[in-house]
């Protein structure tokens, strides 16, 4: 494993997986790290694994076409990247799983332990796929790019924003608003941390070809291409915002179901996360659209044209922006930890303009919380935090995320929590 090796939250889970999974998948964004990191586990466990990639168009022939020697030929232990090229190879991996089990119980009694590591993005045939195919053989993990506290090797556990949990967390070391934004421009692909001499902008505009060429091509027509790279930069340019299919279609030229299907693309690739509407009974007249947000910064700044960190920071898209880091940190800490973000983060907005940025919903407890740039925002930002008394659910307290040094009361509920306590 190279020195460089930035370790994972989830391999506390992966090492629990190992050997009581016949077959552990990872998915996630493309080059978000999910071979490097099965890898990793392969050698703490002092096992080689070989590794073969479907986007290897040879083995990826091979894969669809004879399924059954493909696995021959690679045998077992084995890594298969980018496995959603090849769907119908799961049904072959099952009776490989099968046999194995077989022999166990009834042949040589060699326990069976994981066979198979598979790794791809969560399209959603290909996961209604795995379901079916590997149902009780599988583990499924899924993986992000690099959190901040994955960059700078801190234990991450969910954010939670209990005052009494927030106070007892190992914050990050304080930083000052223009080396927050250079980590906000360079985003969170592995790569980009282990090789700081990469040019940013052709770091992403590969990223994207490859990404339009092997995840996306199948799903929309080749001619449409160039509208599908103005529609992510329309996308791009609405981070931290209201999902708005018409307005979206009328800015790229497309209709609204294209916008639809093609936002469902990216979200079941992991570009974007769908941060939903609050519902409950005791309101009416909520916002029922989701919001968008990028869940890499980096790439998001390089699709709507910002050049360095200082332009964005400087920018009117900054507090956008910066919304987006934090959602996307918290989101991260929910999926490292192997729990669902779409059950405990939501948002609040009715249609008199009164919104709350983020809930956080833990148990019985919900916690209102805002995201200001500034490092001293005001009471105005709590202004709207008595709306979660109608829910009729437990508010221990709300908090500001914000550029705060220290953790300040705002009032006897309400706490300014700097961005390091993420």
């Amino acid at each position: 494993m190279p020195k460089n090796y930035i370790h994972r939250t989830i391999e506390t889970k992966l090492d629990e997986m190992y050997g009581n999974f016949p077959a552990i998948l990872i998915t996630g964004a493309r080059q978000s790290g999910k071979s490097t990191v099965l890898q990793y586990i392969a050698n703490t466990k002092g096992r080689h694994i070989e590794e073969v990639s479907l986007d290897d168009l040879n083995e990826r022939t091979m894969a669809i076409e004879d399924p059954e020697t493909f696995l021959r030929v690679h045998g077992v232990p084995l890594i298969i990247d980018e496995f959603q090229y090849a769907p119908h190879l799961l049904s072959y991996i099952k009776l490989k799983i099968d046999e194995a089990r077989k022999n166990e119980m009834f042949g040589d009694g060699k326990e069976v332990g994981t066979l198979y590591f598979l790794t791809g993005s969560q399209i959603f045939e290909t996961m209604e796929n795995v379901v079916e195919s590997l149902a009780g053989r599988v583990g499924i993990i899924d993986l992000y790019p690099l959190s901040t506290r994955e960059i700078y090797q801190l234990k991450e556990d969910i954010f939670i924003p209990d005052i009494n949990i927030i106070k007892k967390k190992k914050p990050l070391k304080y930083e000052y608003l223009d080396h927050v934004f250079e980590r906000i421009f360079r985003g969170s692909y592995p790569e980009l941390y282990k090789n700081t001499k990469i040019n940013i902008e052709t770091f992403f505009s590969s990223y994207l070809r490859t990404y339009i060429e092997r995840d996306v091509r199948k799903i929309i027509n080749i001619q449409d291409e160039p509208k599908f790279m103005k529609f992510i930069s329309s996308l791009a340019a609405r981070t931290g915002q209201e999902f708005n299919a018409s307005d979206i279609a009328k800015d790229v030229g497309i209709d609204s179901d294209t916008v639809a299907k093609w936002t469902g693309v990216l979200s079941n690739t992991y570009i974007i996360f769908l941060l939903q509407p609050h519902m409950n009974n005791n309101i009416g007249r909520i916002i029922k659209r989701p919001k968008i947000y990028f869940m890499d910064t980096g790439l998001a700044a390089y699709l709507t044209g910002y050049v360095s960190s200082e332009t964005l920071q400087k920018s009117a898209y900054s507090g956008q922006i910066f919304e987006t880091y934090v959602i996307s940190e918290i989101v991260k800490s929910y999926t490292n930890n192997q729990r669902d973000p779409r059950k405990h983060l939501y948002y609040y907005r009715d249609n008199n303009g009164k919104e709350i940025d983020l809930l956080v919903i833990e148990g019985d407890n919900i916690y209102p919380v805002e995201i200001k740039k500034g490092a001293n925002p005001d009471k105005e930002a709590i202004k709207n935090f008595n709306i979660v008394e109608k829910f009729e659910m437990n508010s221990p307290n709300g908090c500001i995320i914000c550029l705060s040094k220290d953790i300040h009361a705002i009032d006897e509920k309400n706490y300014m929590i700097p961005i390091e306590y993420i």
